[in-house]
């Protein structure tokens, strides 16, 4: 049986900022742009008892705490930690995913300095992160991903917690749906008009009832409902896409305008596959009008997208599909290459379009 830890940093960027600057400390502050259309990208624990949170507007955010302090933040200075915290990793497995800057699965079945216990080890890592980068990080341990990250942030922040084989079961029959991997908002309201609220109201549907209603993802709930889930810790993951947006500080409607930010993120998308080495044959372009519907149009096309010379009349083409105006304007434009290497199989150029619905913060 494995056994997994996943590690969590708390409040990873607002910690640093904290860290590194002691009048921060003991602070409500949220690391983001501080603009009209700033968004939060972390909040400290002082900001969050506010009701602040990532992702969040920045001026809903101040709006809720009036003595916030906003910082623009360094993410070259939190990717630099990163891999200090990693080092720390690497110490006892070289078996680990990266979800993110802050956050990794450790696969410690077998492991560097022969521990037998993965709460052992999840232990020594968090105080390793205390005393040497000064930071705190919740951790979980157990034997699958999905039990691992629930259990890690079962008793944030700075928290441990393990979850036995012996007690899945149990601890999964107590917990809301809401919980589970792949169960977001809507699907939680459908399992809720159900009657499926927590784990054991999963667990009594049958696998079948399940598939027909939630598709592909009811092997998985079903699973879930029995903590199950045989998912590796993958150690390689290949990057499928490259891409980069612009919200704007005014909405946009003015056609020359529009095009002098598509050039502007032409040249960014062209630099960074440059930089990431990327080989892509799909272009995307999303588009956020002023009443935040968004749209999206994409082209696939046989050559390999790399230079500004090859985006850039794409680019045009797929923005002369979409319709702006004084009563459809645009909020934020982004560009993606996606598509790696592509199959070889298509012919001709494949337009695809998908249009969701996106509520105001």
């Amino acid at each position: 049986m494995r056994k997994i830890i996943h590690i969590d940093m708390d409040a990873f960027f607002a910690a640093i900022e904290q860290r590194d600057c002691p009048e921060l400390r003991g602070k409500p502050i949220a690391v983001g742009y501080d603009g009209v259309r700033g968004v939060v990208s972390t909040a400290s624990y002082e900001a969050r008892k506010y009701g602040i949170h990532s992702a969040m507007s920045m001026q809903t955010a101040k709006r809720l705490c009036k003595n916030l302090i906003v910082v623009e933040g360094n993410y070259h200075h939190y990717k630099e930690v990163s891999t200090q915290l990693h080092a720390i990793f690497h110490d006892y497995t070289d078996i680990i995913e990266p979800i993110s800057l802050d956050e990794a699965f450790l696969d410690v079945t077998v492991n560097k300095k022969g521990f037998e216990l993965a709460v052992d080890i999840a232990k020594e890592i968090k105080q390793r992160i205390k005393s040497e980068l000064n930071l705190t990080a919740s951790a979980g341990i157990s034997y699958n991903k999905l039990l691992a990250k629930i259990a890690s942030d079962y008793r944030k922040p700075n928290g441990i917690c393990t979850i036995h084989p012996d007690k899945a079961l149990e601890f999964v029959a107590k917990l809301p749906v809401e919980d589970l991997w792949g169960v977001g908002k809507k699907t939680a309201q459908r399992m809720h008009y159900m009657g499926i609220f927590n784990g054991e109201q999963l667990r009594s549907c049958s696998l079948q009832h399940l598939i027909t209603m939630f598709g592909k993802a009811g092997p998985s709930f079903y699973n879930y409902a029995r903590g199950i889930d045989e998912r590796e810790v993958i150690t390689d993951r290949t990057r499928k896409s490259v891409g980069c947006e612009h919200t704007f500080v005014e909405d946009l409607s003015l056609p020359s305008a529009i095009l002098i930010e598509l050039y502007h993120l032409v040249v960014e998308l062209s630099e960074r596959i440059h930089k990431g080495n990327f080989e892509g044959k799909t272009l995307t372009l999303k588009i956020k009008y002023g009443d935040f519907k968004q749209i999206t149009r994409s082209i696939t096309v046989q050559n390999v997208l790399k230079s500004k010379e090859d985006i850039l009349p794409l680019a045009k083409r797929l923005l002369h599909l979409v319709r702006y105006d004084n009563a459809h304007t645009i909020r934020l434009m982004g560009l993606s290459v996606s598509n790696p290497g592509g199959d070889g199989t298509s012919k001709r150029p494949e337009w695809i379009q998908l249009e969701l619905e996106f509520k105001e913060w």
